[in-house]
């Protein structure tokens, strides 16, 4: 496959960010599956700043989209809004 020394290194990170960025994904997947599913408003305002933080981690790192990272929020926020109301 790889016929450089640096081709071969370039699969090897390549792979290794992969799997990080692919766990990133999963774990926010599953927080806001998480806040869209509770229907306890307290477990959503506390779940709140760690989703958006993290959000903002992964679109910092380019695994996700800023503006769609932007939309998640908005549409958690929305919801624990509705939530409190």
């Amino acid at each position: 496959m790889a016929n450089h020394k640096s081709a071969e290194k370039r699969v090897r990170q390549i792979k290794t960010r992969t799997l990080r960025n692919r766990y990133a994904a999963k774990t926010m997947r599953n927080a806001l599956k998480k806040i869209r599913t509770s229907e306890d408003g307290n477990e959503v305002k506390e779940l709140f700043p760690k989703v958006c933080s993290m959000l903002d981690k992964l679109a910092k790192r380019n695994i996700i989209h800023k503006n769609k990272a932007g939309n998640l929020k908005s549409k958690i926020a929305k919801r624990m809004n509705a939530m409190s109301v």
